[in-house]
């Protein structure tokens, strides 16, 4: 026992070094963890201060705990034990693919990432890129939401800078989690993103195990106060106007509400619009090619000349960013009072039924949702010039044409964003970006019209605010 055993050096280095690591791991790393747990749980109470809705200890789960707590959801068995019995595989194989797909959708969400990162590079990035301005937004109702209810923000899908521009507007209300489709899945993107409280969505799977994976998650975070941000139209927005809303999201959270027993799931409608999308010409695409032949392809290097001439003008300051971005926030709906009037018997209704009860919250979701759909400069000189055809117009009678459209909108109780309360610098800046991407042309009386060959671009433009132009009609 008490012999000398001679043990290599690089032997003896190892093994202090694991005893090192383990001393660590059993006696400092608790105390570490606890000391920045201790920090954490301080910051999060002071941001629920600062909030207007607060964020949910489910957000703050464990990734794993959540993902465990969604393989081991009655309905998610249920969903395993139906796939391996219909495929006839092993069920140790249907569940490692519902796990697969569970840790693909669940986020996991970081205060730090988000508040500390997140919002300010969302206001950098929204302020270099845009004029940002805040349109309508009814204060009093937002103010009085049930502070226990879930709140969903609705929002029309003009750009992927959607996701940017209203992390940054609703920064001081709440913390965000949206559905984000696929194309984010890229490497360090994806991590980056989950850490912001996004889940990741699959928007054209017909896999029934992976929908019922993806439903339940939803069903669990409405269920726990998670506040969401979705778009029911479900993509981009390819000619402008505003499209029909899809059920999925809507269904999954709406779909198991019992006026009873569920939480309150308040619907706040968000209408965004630009006087310049950025990937105009590729949302477009298609009915270009259609009208003129042209083809338009996004390639890296048209990506990176694209940035580069951005942050150069800005440099120089001549850079007018892209006009201005709006966004308006209006009345919340409570799905508890909206079912109360449209279908009280909701709770007994069959899956089919509640299917067509949905189906008219999307409509009257996306009604809202136009109604409070900003009209700005670029949004009404495109109307005038494509309404006068191949006329050409002085700067006076086009000035005067966009006063009477404003007046009409008004009329209809559209909002208009005028900036600097001024019409004819309304009218200035938006003949500007019309002007500098030759939408519009001049001729040597200084007569302006629509570039017959950009008329694509200009319907797309118009289009924003098509739907206030019906409704002004509609209501004559």
């Amino acid at each position: 026992m008490t012999q000398q055993v001679a043990l290599p050096l690089w032997l003896v280095v190892a093994l202090a070094a694991f005893a090192l690591i383990g001393i660590a791991d059993r006696v400092f790393a608790p105390s570490v963890r606890w000391f920045f747990r201790r920090r954490l749980n301080v910051a999060i109470d002071e941001l629920n201060q600062r909030l207007d809705l607060r964020i949910r200890p489910f957000k703050l789960t464990r990734r794993q705990t959540l993902v465990d707590q969604l393989m081991y959801d009655p309905r998610v068995v249920e969903a395993i034990e139906a796939e391996a019995s219909e495929r006839g595989e092993p069920r140790a194989v249907i569940a490692a693919r519902a796990e697969r797909y569970a840790r693909e959708i669940v986020p996991a969400f970081s205060a730090t990432a988000y508040f500390g990162f997140g919002t300010r590079a969302a206001r950098w990035l929204s302020e270099f890129v845009y004029r940002v301005r805040l349109g309508y937004s009814d204060d009093a109702a937002l103010a009085g939401i049930d502070p226990e209810a879930t709140v969903v923000f609705v929002m029309n899908h003009r750009s992927n800078m959607d996701y940017v521009l209203v992390t940054y507007m609703a920064s001081t209300r709440a913390s965000l989690s949206y559905a984000v489709g696929e194309w984010a899945r890229v490497f360090l993107l994806q991590g980056l993103i989950r850490s912001m409280g996004a889940y990741f969505i699959r928007r054209r799977s017909n896999d029934p195990l992976y929908r019922r994976v993806l439903a339940r998650y939803v069903h669990m975070a409405t269920e726990q106060g998670v506040t969401q941000a979705v778009f029911p139209e479900g993509g981009l927005s390819r000619d402008g106007r505003l499209a029909e809303p899809r059920l999925g999201l809507l269904g999954y959270m709406t779909g198991e509400f019992d006026p009873g027993r569920s939480r309150d799931i308040v619907f706040v409608p968000v209408g965004l619009n630009y006087d310049r999308v950025i990937e105009d010409r590729v949302l477009t695409a298609a009915s270009e090619r259609q009208v003129t032949g042209r083809d338009f392809r996004v390639r890296s290097g048209t990506v990176a000349r694209f940035f580069f001439n951005l942050a150069r003008l800005r440099l120089q300051r001549r850079l007018y960013r892209y006009g201005y971005a709006c966004v308006s926030f209006g009345r919340p709906l409570s799905f508890r009072q909206w079912q109360e009037r449209h279908a009280p018997d909701y709770a007994a209704m069959d899956r089919e039924a509640r299917f067509a009860v949905i189906s008219r919250l999307g409509r009257d979701l996306m009604a809202e949702i136009g109604r409070i759909v900003p009209a700005l400069p670029v949004a009404l000189a495109a109307t005038v010039f494509l309404s006068s055809g191949e006329a050409w117009l002085s700067q006076a009678e086009l000035k005067s044409r966009v006063a009477g459209l404003i007046a009409e909108l008004e009329r209809g109780g559209a909002h208009v964003h005028i900036p600097r309360a001024d019409r004819d610098y309304a009218v200035e800046a938006g003949l500007r970006m019309l002007t500098l991407r030759h939408l519009v042309e001049t001729n040597d009386s200084g007569g302006l019209r629509a570039n017959p060959a950009e008329r694509v671009l200009l319907e797309y433009y118009a289009n924003s605010i098509g739907h206030l132009l019906a409704n002004v009609q509609d209501s004559r």
